[in-house]
Order: C-alpha cells, then structure tokens, then sequence
C-alpha cells in the first residue's frame, strides 16, 4: 500500500493485533468484515473516498469521486492468448462506462489477451482511459465474424472524453483475411474485413502512444467523430497486405495526427467524405501508398472535404507520395488543402491529383460529373521519384482542377534519371525553384476565374 504513517486506529484479529499507520483503512484477515474509514491515502498522498469492492475482484481496487483502476484480470481474464477474454473485457467497460468517477481500464504487460468482436458502447457517465500495456489480438480465424458485422472487431461507439494509451500493442492477426482478399486471389469474391480498432460518432479523443499491427482491413478508423488528437502510434503491417490503411479519417473533423510511424499495404493515411479541419504533422510513411485524400465521389456519392493540412512528413519507398484521388460521376468539392515540408525517398508518383481514380478489375465508366478540386498548395515538397513523372494533375474535362500552387518543389529522379510533369485540365501558379518544372495552365484571365468563384461555378469554403 507504500509507506505508512502513524494512526491511532488498531484491527483485531484471531491472529494478530496490528496498529496500521497512515491509513484508516483496516482489512481483517481472514475475516469476511471489512472496516472502512474516512480519509484514506494512497501512496502517492491523494485523498480518496471510502473504497468499495468491486464484485469478483481478487485484488482491492478502490473507487472514488476522483478516479477508479480497474484491472483486467480481476474480471476473469487470463491473458494466455487463447483463453477467450472478450467476456471480461465487456464486463470493466460496463462498470466503468456506469461510475460517476473518471475510470481506468488496465490491460497489464506480459499478457496477451484474445478477444472476439467487441462493442465498447457509451454514452459513460465519466472520463474513460483504456491503459493497453500488453497485447489485444483478435481470433485468427475469420469464420469467427459468421452472423457477424464484418467491419467491426474492437468498435467503440458514442464515447466522449475517452483516452485510449499506454504503450502496448493491439494485434489484428490479418493472416488470413489477407489470404482470403479478392486483392490476393482474384478467384475469391470481394468481402468487407474488419477495421482492427474504429471509433464511431465519438468526441473528444486522445489516442496515443499505442501499436496496432496486422490488421484485418484498416487499422484504425475515425467515422463521425470530432476534438480527436492521434499522437506517437506506430502502426505496422506487411507492404503486401491488401487494404491495410493506417489512419483512416471519414465524416470527422478538428482531428489532429502527430508523431506516428505507419508501415502499411494501403494508405497510410486516407481523409474521405465530409472530413474537415485536420491537422496531419510529423509523419513517417512507408511502405504504403502515401498520404491520400479520398478517394472521393465513389458510385456517384457526393464528399465535401476541406481544410486539410499536412505539414511536415517523410516518405520511403510508399507507392503514392501526397494524392488526391476522386471517381468520375461523384459530386461536392475537395478545397483548401495543403502538403508542405514533405520529404521523398524513392517514392511512386510524389504529387498526384487523379479525377480519373478506379479501384476496380474492369474498366470504369466515363461519365461527366466531378469531385471539384481547387485551392490545393505544395509546399516544400522534395527528395527522389521512383518514377520519371514526378507531378501528375490528371483532372476532369468538365470540371478542372482551379487554383493550384507549387512552391519550392524539387523532385529529382532516385536513378539519376529525369523527371517530368504531367498535367490535364490542371490551372494554378508556381513559384521559386519548382523541379520539374510546373506544367500547370494559367488561366486565360484571372478576372474571370475570380468571376467564375464568385458566382459559384467554383466551389469554394
């Protein structure tokens, strides 16, 4: 309990008589009474009310106004990596998610802990920290989802003022769902796999300082949520792994993204529909397809995504640097966005607008209606292409891509060999030293562009 001090209370037992200090708290051994007194102290010196115990705990826990720890393992789990423990998780997060008290949900170190699909449900009365310290894996066995949501393994839904951390790792044994992908073997049909960790309508997120591997699908996906910051995660999956996004952003907004390592098959961060005021710093990417915004206006749906920022990040060997990557027949706007001080290392396509985007085994109908695309910024953007088109701005012939800006791009070629640009339907402007040099069309009169804004026929924010 740490270090005592004197006190005038005394417990008897049939065994001894003890005078404990500092505390005046008394546990009779061997006695099924327990003596509660006002003023109790832990070791740190904060004050707490009078404890309860909490049913089937094996080890006292103590719940207060001010704060409550809850072990794992006091509610049955075992923690061998093959005894099912979903179980007990539901039961902590119930009894947590009800205390009037801000609660911690402790996974210890040293102990893996299988859990099957699993729904962390709120509103909670109080603040609420998941402490992962050990390992969280899913079953390797994808027949588990069978009557089962697919998209979901640990899903949380709800929960406001919820912190997630604690320097362990969240194992999504993605194995076989990779090996079941229509991606790796194009005999299978297409299936939805799960997200490892989602966070759905959710406010007021702190994640960090965790590691998620293997995921199924994504691994860890924000869908209708806001006030989230996303900080020192590393995030690892195999380069083969198909669908593994790192960090996928849908329907959110005030999100902020720092400090994480992402080693992924996919995206290593995606920003789709309806997201807006997100903060991307600090990155480091790769393998992976890069940095994407979208894709966007798939089966003719309608995005809005804007105030987007990205500043400061280092790709290596990603298939994709910075993209923006919308389907034909969608509608809405992708506006206000900005990459700036990014750093490429032998990376496919460093900057990539593509209107013309078709993630499909056939080809993809043309069709005139677009994702309109303007007020994009590269900023800062340098190192090597792995490919000679080092700049690509493939945009729609009905809606081009307006107001886009280079500054101080230099993007040589990993083999010594040229670089080039390409552009389509792209308008915009450069400015200082752009490698290669900037294709981007001038707009016959900027009058009538600003004119074209001002009436609405270019989306802005």
């Amino acid at each position: 309990m740490g270090k005592l001090r004197s006190s005038p209370f005394v417990c008897f037992s049939s065994h001894s008589t003890a005078i404990i200090s500092s505390i005046s708290l008394c546990f009779v051994q061997r006695a099924s009474i327990i003596f509660l007194f006002l003023n109790f102290t832990n070791v740190s010196g904060v004050k707490f009310d009078p404890p309860i115990q909490l049913p089937g705990s094996r080890t006292s826990q103590y719940v207060s106004n001010s704060s409550t720890v809850l072990y794992i393992h006091d509610f049955g789990a075992r923690g061998n990596g093959m005894s099912d423990d979903t179980k007990a998780f539901q039961k902590a997060w119930k009894i947590a998610c009800s205390l009037s008290s801000e609660a911690k949900i402790v996974v210890p170190a040293g102990k893996k802990f299988l859990v099957r699909p699993i729904d962390f449900s709120g509103p909670c009365r109080s603040g609420l920290t998941l402490w992962i310290s050990g390992t969280i894996v899913a079953p390797r066995d994808p027949d588990v989802w069978d009557g089962l949501d697919p998209n979901k393994w640990l899903y949380f839904h709800g929960v406001n003022y919820l912190t997630v951390e604690g320097g362990g790792t969240v194992d999504g044994s993605g194995k076989e769902w990779w090996a079941r992908s229509c991606k790796i073997n194009h005999t299978n049909p297409c299936r939805r796999a799960p997200k490892a960790i989602t966070f759905h309508r959710c406010k007021n997120l702190i994640v960090r300082n965790i590691m998620s591997i293997n995921s199924q699908q994504m691994h860890m996906a924000f869908t209708g949520s806001k006030q989230i910051v996303v900080s020192y995660l590393r995030i690892s999956a195999p380069a083969h792994s198909p669908n593994t996004d790192g960090i996928h952003i849908s329907a959110s907004k005030n999100v902020e993204v720092k400090d994480c390592i992402i080693r992924t098959g996919d995206d290593c961060i995606s920003i789709v529909s309806n997201s807006s005021k997100i903060l991307v710093e600090g990155i480091t990417c790769g393998p992976g397809h890069g940095i994407s915004i979208g894709s966007l206006g798939k089966s003719n749906s309608r995005d809005q995504v804007h105030d987007i920022k990205v500043n400061g990040a280092n790709l290596m060997n990603t298939e994709n640097g910075v993209r923006i990557k919308t389907w034909q027949g969608g509608s809405g706007f992708a506006s206000g966005i900005t990459f700036q001080n990014v750093w490429m290392e032998n990376v496919s396509n460093p900057i990539i607008i593509n209107q013309y985007y078709c993630d499909s085994f056939v080809p993809c109908a043309n069709q005139t209606s677009a994702v309109s695309i303007n007020k994009i910024s590269f900023v800062g953007i340098k190192g090597t292409s792995a490919t000679e088109t080092a700049v690509s701005f493939a945009c729609s012939d009905s809606s081009p891509c307006r107001m886009l800006y280079l500054e101080d791009v230099q993007l040589t070629s990993y083999t010594g060999e040229i670089t080039t640009s390409f552009c389509w339907q792209a308008y915009g402007s450069s400015s200082g030293l752009v490698y290669p040099p900037s294709c981007l069309l001038s707009s016959c009169n900027n009058r009538i562009i600003q004119q074209q804004a001002e009436s609405g026929s270019i989306q802005s924010i």
